[in-house]
């Protein structure tokens, strides 16, 4: 949240004299090809010092650091009341001396924060490299904020945090980088961890809330992007591949005089969807509430001027009947309310679809062999439907899938992933020499985790390469291995993701990364214990089978089973969806104009 309404604290960007503005003016991309009046993202950074000084690409010092003008630089930050300060040198990741020089001067000053590019991304490329040294400085001091007060309320209690990458790490080792997406990465790693208990090695996760549905794609492994953009800035730190779009139960649907819209404008909580009784649009959760799917029973009575009632259906009901009347009125055609109900839900579905084909289909994985595993609370509304629009035979529902994202925290283990810049041809000899460089980053790695209270025994790493082909920016993960194994499982994957290898082509190791896994096993069984009225899940017992239509309500979460579809309880206590008849053929499109269609096909 601090990033995207950026609210960090007061940073200095330190650079190499003459790149002053090198962040701003970025990779010059265009997002919006045919946008007229381009908006650049605000700057993170308060103030810009150059220092004198410069290392080549080879390691030559062609200007020395020059400290007497670091620290008058330094120093007129510090007075000016900055306390964070960004190092970001030419080539730093590879010469860290004057880096390291200009951190101990800072640290002399008194400023607070000090992240220096060498240490926060240890990889190639200044601008991305650049850009995540200041995303650092500018979040660590709000998080070590936050920390410190949370640990003050819990005593002696050991405080953990999840990463961006789907590992948890200490308090005191957390820092701002890693947090951007570490609350959807929890839910990857429930999703994964809960799916594997029930047998599912294959999965689709599809996490469905209120603004937005993370999707991901998970085979063994967690799939991690190692450059991305977020809120306008580019990171080149590991993320779980996690894809985004803004359809969730509060976006709003509307007509637009020709067709029908959903999103990407949400109603958010206040004043939320129409049924929270504070005058919102209507939304997707407004469409379930009128098809019945959510049922105000089981709804918290926490709505209206005194916080004390149902949702309310009614109001729904009316700015359905008006909407179905302005609809008419621009295009002829009539539809009672609960068909646009049915035809906003139909085009939210494309919507989430079309992002899981983003991060499988067009990735080369057939999402017809994975299973789709919901979690949010939204997401067991949609799941049958979003099953259908794909193909999938299968859903995955946990028992505490709507509040999956923290259940899986408590699954996690803690992880560190430690890189190395190489940017050499990969040959036998080059791999025989770079084993102590892995041994290095594994025992810091080991050190650190260690440093966190976790036992030698343990602890264990995973040693991957990073391989692209040379004049290609585009590297995969490849285990590692000898230079013969590394070639064939990076063709092999290439060939998977893109179509085709190019046997001619050098391959370039572009870096080397271990990761260090520590804790015990999350495996534990699962207790629970309803309370008050039991009703819906409650009831079910191992081996209970359902029917769709049905719905399933319990505190956390909404599940409809659709017709065709059938529910089955499992040992642990999770919902397991089948296709019990052939899905319906599809119907031949006419050539009258259709307002839900026509979005339909928009998308």
């Amino acid at each position: 949240n601090a990033l995207l309404e950026r609210k960090g604290d007061r940073t200095l960007l330190l650079t190499t004299r003459g790149f002053r503005d090198a962040l701003r003016i970025g990779y010059q991309n265009r997002p919006q090809l045919f946008a007229r009046h381009i908006v650049l993202p605000e700057l993170l950074y308060e103030r810009v010092a150059e220092v004198n000084e410069r290392v080549s690409a080879y390691g030559d010092v062609i200007i020395p650091f020059d400290p007497a003008g670091a620290h008058e630089a330094l120093s007129n930050a510090y007075q000016a009341g900055i306390r964070a300060v960004a190092i970001v040198f030419l080539h730093g990741y590879r010469y860290p001396a004057h880096e390291e020089q200009a951190a101990v001067l800072a640290r002399e000053i008194g400023f607070t924060q000090i992240s220096v590019s060498h240490q926060v991304s240890p990889l190639m490329k200044l601008v991305g490299r650049g850009d995540t040294t200041v995303v650092d400085a500018y979040l660590s001091p709000i998080l070590r904020r936050y920390v410190d007060q949370v640990a003050s309320e819990l005593g002696n209690a050991r405080l953990l945090f999840m990463q961006s990458h789907g590992g948890l790490a200490d308090a005191h080792h957390f820092h701002g980088k890693d947090s951007i997406l570490s609350g959807p990465a929890g839910g990857i790693v429930g999703a994964a961890r809960t799916a594997a208990q029930a047998g599912f090695d294959r999965i689709i996760t599809f996490d469905m809330g209120g603004t937005s549905t993370d999707v991901a794609h998970y085979a063994g492994e967690y799939e991690r992007a190692f450059e991305t953009q977020v809120a306008g800035v580019r990171l080149r730190a590991p993320m779980l591949h996690i894809h985004t779009v803004a359809a969730g139960g509060g976006s709003i649907c509307r007509f637009d005089g020709s067709r029908l819209r959903v999103g990407p404008e949400s109603a958010g909580a206040d004043p939320g969807p129409a049924c929270y009784r504070r005058g919102g649009p209507l939304t997707v959760t407004d469409c379930n509430v009128l098809l019945g799917r959510i049922q105000s029973e089981f709804f918290p009575h926490v709505f209206g001027p005194a916080q004390n009632q149902p949702l309310d259906r009614d109001i729904v009901t009316r700015q359905f009947a008006a909407l179905a009347i302005e609809v008419q009125n621009a295009t002829g055609k009539t539809y009672a309310p609960a068909e646009l109900a049915e035809g906003f839900l139909q085009i939210a579905v494309e919507n989430m679809a079309n992002a899981i084909k983003q991060i499988s289909t067009q990735r080369g994985y057939d999402v017809t062999e994975y299973t789709l595993c919901c979690f949010g609370g939204a997401g067991g509304q949609h799941a049958c439907a979003v099953a259908d629009a794909l193909g999938m035979p299968a859903i995955f529902i946990h028992p505490f899938a709507g509040v999956l994202s923290a259940y899986g925290m408590g699954l996690a283990d803690a992880r560190l992933l430690k890189e190395r810049a190489i940017e050499a041809p990969l040959t036998g000899e080059l791999m025989a020499s770079l084993e102590s460089v892995f041994v290095e980053l594994e025992q810091a790695g080991r050190n650190d985790m260690q440093a966190q209270d976790i036992p030698a025994e343990q602890i264990h790493a995973v040693r991957t390469v990073r391989l692209r082909y040379t004049g290609s920016d585009t590297a995969l993960s490849v285990n590692a291995s000898d230079a013969e194994e590394l070639q064939a499982g990076f063709e092999s994957a290439h060939r998977q993701r893109y179509g085709f290898v190019m046997p001619d082509k050098r391959l370039i190791v572009e870096a080397l990364s271990v990761e260090v896994i520590g804790g015990g096993d999350a495996s534990l069984p699962l207790a629970g214990e309803a309370f008050g009225e039991r009703v819906g899940r409650a009831d079910l017992l191992p081996g209970c089978r359902i029917p769709g239509p049905a719905i399933l309500s319990e505190s956390g979460a909404t599940t409809f089973i659709a017709s065709g579809w059938q529910a089955e309880v499992t040992a642990h206590n999770a919902l397991v969806l089948t296709r019990c008849q052939p899905r319906p053929a599809r119907v031949a499109v006419g050539t009258e104009v259709d307002p839900i269609l026509l979005e339909v096909f928009n998308n």
